[in-house]
């Protein structure tokens, strides 16, 4: 199992921004590009008032700061030359954490994206940041609608989200507990998805749970549930390999080349057939503020063959 897609975070919440450019997000894709990368996933447009690129709807109505670069049009330029996919990342506002009415907003985001990049070739599809776990009915039914509004407003580019597990490490980043006590089964977990599957599937393609928040042993049999019902509902099933570590103390890390090894092979034997991860650029790039990343770059690299592992 090979990971070939990857978020972009730059607008990031919990992890530091590298200030690359042009000359080192081309790099950076390239170093992607090499380990058989094709997708790359924006993360968000935009958290509180900073954003990726110059939005008026966002600095009119939010108060945003108007950015010095246009990163999606930077990533957009790079994906089209490599012949990548990009999906463009809702607007997130840490200040409301009420779904449904960040989501109210972003129809005029997706509609102004929309009008400034859609003539990209690689613009592939829609990323709904905004996370849904034990959810209610009218949060699944505000996921539906927007995505069939992203939709529809495309041409009938596909949806992805990347929800949770709310399993043992489901906890806040700023809390100092590793793990909670009180967690969902995996009956919960089936039921539960079941009915929020049948109510979204209408304005999502493809789902691709975050596989962090689960003990490993536990991880190939929620992957095969989810796989299950996304395919119940006729959406495609990915798996976001996270590629940090949540068993460290220190929050965020790059992941234990083993323990990267074993959710590849639990994802292959639920029969996952496309897993992206949260996220190359920090936590795998040779690149990257974090030394362990280089390294775990190279792991990869000499695991699966992939020609030399000097970094490009």
């Amino acid at each position: 199992m090979r990971i070939t897609g990857t978020f972009l975070d730059e607008i990031s919440w919990d992890i530091p921004h590298q200030n690359w450019g042009y000359e080192e997000w081309k790099k950076d894709f390239l170093n992607m590009k090499a380990i058989q990368i094709d997708t790359v996933i924006l993360i968000r447009c935009g958290l509180d008032r900073w954003i990726a690129y110059p939005s008026d709807c966002l600095v009119e109505k939010m108060g945003c700061y108007r950015p010095d670069t246009d990163l999606v049009e930077l990533f957009l330029e790079i994906a089209d030359e490599l012949e990548m996919r990009f999906f463009f990342g809702t607007y997130v506002n840490r200040e409301g954490n009420d779904s449904c009415e960040q989501l109210k907003l972003n129809y005029e985001v997706a509609r102004e994206a929309w009008a400034k990049y859609g003539h990209h070739p690689s613009f592939q599809g829609w990323y709904l940041s905004q996370e849904i776990s034990r959810g209610t009915r009218a949060q699944a039914e505000a996921f539906r609608d927007f995505g069939k509004f992203c939709k529809e407003l495309s041409g009938g580019l596909p949806v992805l989200i990347s929800p949770l597990i709310d399993g043992v490490k489901n906890v806040s980043g700023e809390e100092g507990n590793l793990e909670k006590k009180e967690t969902i089964t995996l009956e919960e977990h089936t039921k539960m998805w079941d009915e929020i599957f049948s109510i979204l599937h209408e304005g999502v393609d493809i789902v691709a749970f975050q596989d962090g928040h689960c003990a490993f042993h536990e991880l190939a049999d929620y992957l095969k549930v989810n796989k299950v019902l996304a395919e119940k509902y006729g959406m495609e099933c990915w798996s976001n390999c996270e590629t940090f570590d949540r068993d460290m103390p220190i929050r965020f890390l790059p992941i234990k080349w083993e323990k990267l090894l074993f959710k590849l092979k639990a994802a292959e034997t639920a029969g996952i057939r496309k897993v992206i991860t949260f996220e190359f650029s920090h936590f795998m790039s040779p690149d990257s503020v974090y030394l362990a990343a280089g390294n775990l770059y190279r792991r990869y690299r000499d695991k699966f063959g992939i020609g030399s592992s000097k970094k490009v």
